[in-house]
């Protein structure tokens, strides 16, 4: 229901229903991209063989020396052709073949994890077009207008955009207010508001004003506007390896040096030990068995897999709406330990709520709310509304025509910290308690005993007390609340399991803190906060060993979010807390904090447990090739044979077989990333060693067994 008022002849909202529920926290929905989508597959296998390029193969040592084994295995096979190889040409080119495929699904698993993020990449470049943009020469609406394209306009410009226009750059807003539309970045349809000054100043090119108009300052130059950083991340293009992946690669690559020495040494030493003399049939190992010994024996399965884990798990934070300036804050997520975030937007609704009417002696409850309900008329904001609501919820006091009261708004001000109406000889306020006592004292009248009470008891419980009166006569007090939000209290729960701190950043007293604190199941809270009182506040969890996560929004905000090891800046905040920041959320959701550390975390349960795995299979293996490879030069190594394998080519080929196409059959886990439990780390740790650790050692032997006995049933051995 809408009633207008004499106050400028602006339409005044009075809701005659709340406004909708929140979403429950992490109810962010995106369609996920179906893992196998065909063009992806199409263009994975065109990019696999495209990688085989040495100058690109390189960058992986381990699947680098499996290229390498691959060529050489081919010439030997080419070789073994001329009758005069020291293996026969079918089981030297099966080997080679199959050490082929072990490069190129390596290559796949790779491409396809880039490939979704290049599909991605596709569509943000469908959003960013050139349009033509209105340059003003000041900045003001008014100032004279050059008309330029959008791709000229340098830092510092300032362009006018108004109603149905798209937004030529990223700035901020230096005059006015509109409603956005940013569907086309965020995948939201609901539009946002965007005004000058404030936290919510940040616009984004490509995103088109619905309403109004604003005066925008660009911020960025032509290729460096946010969303070319968003599709250069999302193409992998920049993306850098992680501390983490550097040191796992470079132990692979140590590993590889050892076996590579230790396979060198078994040729002259196999050729020491046989007898040819004395037993034909007593021959030294072939080069070809070595090499796919050497094969086997490096951890190729994590090699080929840790590329792509690291990719994917960049894709599943952009499918979060969360664009990561680099891999390392998003492997750091998974490691935090201690998370700060704002009270407002975060844990709480953001506006207070009008939740209780508490009437004064000889009030009734219904002539308390009719009255604050009439000092809310022109009262915009949140918490006005809210006391119109609650007004209709309890009594069903509905709006009334503002003009027939003949009533004369009085605007809330920073000096009297009251707001009200006065109509037919009422002069309705209401406001803080101190506020409103001199309101009352100028009219002859005193705030009784229970209102006061009333005061003191709704400010301990964490809420805030709004004072109502009419001339001399405190009528009672309105109780707003901050409202927590439905389901953080779970999440934070969730979070204590993981053994993860969460601290609540809050700019009330320290009582109202405590209270809303206590609500939301935070570990701790920083009542009174202060930019200085946050900084010190991370310096000193990360000075006892701690890594820290944060989220914000304003300039205040931005020196704790450049301390912070996990940064999160509002994509509506200023440009000096995303430049801060190593993470924006695109959605604007302070609770997305939790989401990444989950998605962090995946990422680095996934990484450790396709280690395990492939490491532990890797010793399987052994039980596989090493009996068959020495057969000929120590018959006792038969009794090794614990799976029964035909022969030694039938072993070493099984094994080579497995070792190729287990990379493929772990692909999905790889893009898909391991499933997510909030759990303790030592409890994740026990089950992944359980499931991965477990699993690689007993996995080989069934499934090179059934390898053995399809190459024996077709011949081929």
């Amino acid at each position: 229901m809408t009633d207008i008022s004499q106050n400028g002849g602006r339409p005044i909202a009075v809701p005659a229903t709340a406004e909708g529920a929140p979403p429950s926290i992490g109810s962010h929905k995106h369609v996920a991209r179906p893992l196998f989508e065909p063009t992806i597959v199409r263009r994975a296998v065109i990019d696999a063989f495209v990688k085989l390029d040495p100058r690109l193969m390189i960058k992986n040592p381990v699947m680098f020396v499996v290229e390498v084994g691959s060529v050489f295995t081919t010439l030997l096979f080419l070789h073994s052709l001329t009758g005069e190889g020291d293996a026969p040409p079918l089981f030297a080119g099966l080997v080679a073949l199959w050490l082929w495929f072990t490069v190129l699904f390596a290559n796949f698993a790779e491409a396809m994890a880039e490939g979704r993020g290049k599909a991605q990449a596709d569509a943000l470049r469908a959003a960013r077009k050139d349009v033509q943009a209105k340059k003003l020469r000041e900045a003001r609406r008014d100032a004279p207008v050059e008309a330029i394209l959008g791709s000229k306009l340098r830092a510092g410009d300032v362009v006018l955009v108004e109603a149905g226009e798209t937004i030529p750059g990223d700035g901020e807003v230096v005059e006015g207010v509109a409603s956005v539309n940013e569907s086309a970045i965020t995948g939201e349809s609901a539009p946002v508001i965007r005004e000058s000054g404030g936290d919510r100043s940040a616009v984004t090119g490509g995103t088109q004003v619905l309403s109004d108009w604003l005066v925008i300052r660009v911020t960025q130059n032509p290729g460096e506007t946010f969303l070319d950083r968003m599709i250069a991340m999302v193409e992998g293009a920049k993306r850098k390896k992680t501390p983490n992946e550097i040191a796992l690669d470079i132990l692979l690559a140590a590993l590889s040096i050892i076996f590579l020495v230790v396979t060198a040494t078994l040729l002259p030493y196999s050729q020491y030990a046989v007898d040819v003399s004395a037993d034909p049939n007593d021959v030294p190992v072939s080069m070809t068995v070595l090499v796919a010994l050497l094969v086997c024996l490096i951890p190729t399965t994590i090699g080929g897999l840790l590329s792509a884990i690291g990719i994917a798990g960049m894709d599943r934070m952009i499918q979060a709406n969360v664009i990561a300036t680099s891999g390392r804050a998003v492997e750091a997520a998974g490691d935090v330990d201690v998370l700060l975030m704002d009270k407002t937007g975060t844990i709480t609704l953001g506006n207070r709520q009008a939740t209780r009417f508490v009437p004064g002696k000889g009030v009734s409850e219904r002539e308390l709310a009719d009255a604050a309900q009439l000092a809310s008329l022109a009262d915009e904001t949140p918490e006005g509304r809210s006391i119109a609501v609650l007004a209709k919820e309890k009594f069903g006091i509905r709006a009334r025509e503002v003009h027939e009261l003949e009533a004369h708004f009085v605007a809330f001000t920073a000096q009297t910290r009251m707001s009200g109406v006065d109509l037919r000889g009422r002069s309705i306020r209401k406001g803080a308690a101190d506020a409103i006592g001199r309101f009352v004292a100028e009219h002859g009248g005193a705030l009784p005993s229970e209102v006061k009470a009333a005061v003191e008891e709704i400010a301990k419980g964490g809420g805030t007390p709004l004072v109502v009166a009419d001339r001399g006569r405190a009528l009672g007090v309105v109780q707003l609340k901050d409202i927590v939000k439905g389901g953080i209290q779970e999440r934070f729960a969730e979070m204590r399991r993981m053994g993860i701190k969460t601290v609540m950043i809050t700019g009330d007293n320290p009582l109202t803190a405590a209270a809303i604190a206590a609500e939301a199941g935070v570990d701790d809270f920083l009542a009174e906060a202060t930019p200085e009182a946050k900084l010190a506040m991370i310096r000193d969890y990360q000075g006892k060993g701690h890594l820290v996560a944060m989220t914000g929004d304003g300039t205040n905000d931005a020196p704790a979010l450049a301390q912070a090891d996990v940064a999160v800046a509002m994509n509506t905040g200023t440009q000096a807390a995303k430049e801060a920041g190593n993470m924006v959320d695109l959605d604007s959701n302070p609770t997305k904090l939790l989401n990444i550390v989950e998605i962090g975390k995946q990422m680095l349960m996934t990484r450790g447990s396709l280690t395990t795995f492939s490491i532990a299979n890797d010793v399987s293996k052994y039980f596989a090739i090493i009996p068959a490879a020495f057969l000929t030069t120590y018959p006792a190594l038969g009794a090794l044979n614990v799976m029964g394998l035909t022969s030694p080519v039938s072993a070493v080929l099984s094994a080579v077989i497995f070792n190729a196409v287990i990379i493929v059959a772990l692909i999905p886990i790889a893009l898909r990333g391991v499933r997510y439990r909030a759990e303790p780390a030592a409890s994740l740790l026990r089950r992944n060693l359980l499931i991965y650790g477990l699993g690689g050692l007993v996995l080989p032997f069934p499934c090179i067994k059934a390898i053995d006995m399809a190459l024996t049933a077709i011949g081929l051995v």
